[in-house]
């Protein structure tokens, strides 16, 4: 197949390139600048120069494809400050591509989130599939959750969509995310800091895992599919922060939650956030089968505390 991807140069698409060239689908992806599309002519992907902005180019890509896989978001924008307005911008290109994909049956998978589906309790592929299970959530979040129903309602339009909910950490050689981040504050701060008792949990996945399940999702994945991008069902965040703090050299201490704000900054609210979640049925449907190390066993192997 000829797929079109946007966020093909980002942390998930470097991944989901190799993944899709190495079993013989021809890939498209949308640069947003010259050492971007040159990132991807060298992976050995064809570009077309643009950003989800771009709808003019957005619409022509994906009609002239056979597949589409949406990965680009405006992270800079939505975690400094203005996640609704790069929500906003998500839905504009979700309804794009979906129209230039109505009445061919022809695939469309995005990248979506987990952490906060269902607070306290394990999620499963069957939660969060219409607009009233979303009650507790606001703002940007809210408005990226219901883009991704948009992406599930397309089904009735004849695009073979698919929501793959990817895991707030998805680790791996080279991630600059969440997990990333923890590290450095524990760096800066000279302690490996979890909120409260730390039984707040994470699912998690390898980047190559999640880059597999993409694949899988745009191959074989039936209209209106919601996939759960999850190895690991639910890492404690103390878990981490003992395997960071022995790593670093540093001690491990709980952060009262009224102090957690100023401690972790932005990334207080999802340290927080008890978000576990099923892959069962991902699993059964598409016979996805994670085969890399999980978070723990990747942090262990030091990669995360090089200088």
């Amino acid at each position: 197949m000829r797929i079109f991807v946007t966020g093909a140069s980002g942390w998930i698409g470097s991944a989901v390139i190799p993944e899709l060239l190495g079993v013989g689908h021809q890939v498209v992806g949308l640069a947003r600048s010259e050492e971007s599309a040159a990132a991807l002519t060298a992976a050995g992907a064809d570009t077309i120069r643009g950003t989800i902005d771009d709808l003019e180019v957005l619409s022509a890509a994906s009609a002239e494809s056979d597949g589409v896989i949406h990965l680009a978001f405006k992270h800079d924008l939505a975690f400094t400050g203005d996640f609704e307005a790069a929500a906003e911008a998500d839905g504009l290109a979700i309804t794009t591509i979906g129209d230039a994909l109505a009445a061919t049956n022809k695939p469309f998978s995005i990248a979506s989130g987990l952490l906060g589906l269902k607070p306290g309790e394990v999620s499963t592929e069957l939660d969060g599939r219409d607009p009233g299970a979303l009650s507790h959530f606001s703002g940007g979040p809210s408005k990226r959750f219901a883009n991704s129903l948009a992406v599930l309602a397309l089904s009735d339009r004849g695009v073979r969509s698919s929501v793959v909910r990817l895991s707030p950490t998805v680790h791996g050689d080279g991630d600059t995310g969440f997990v990333a981040t923890l590290v450095n504050i524990a760096r800066e701060r000279g302690v490996a800091g979890f909120i409260g008792d730390g039984s707040t949990r994470w699912p998690a996945v390898h980047v190559l895992d999640a880059a597999n399940l993409f694949r899988l999702a745009i191959e074989q994945a039936p209209a209106g599919s919601v996939l759960h991008g999850a190895a690991d069902q639910g890492v404690s965040t103390r878990q981490i922060a003992e395997v960071i703090g022995r790593h670093l050299g540093v001690p491990t201490a709980s952060v009262d939650p009224a102090d957690a704000p100023a401690h972790f900054t932005w990334l207080a609210h999802f340290l927080g956030t008890d978000s576990p979640a099923s892959n069962v049925a991902t699993r059964e449907l598409l016979g996805w089968d994670p085969t890399h190390p999980g978070l723990i066993e990747d942090l262990e192997m030091g990669r995360y505390f090089a200088a």
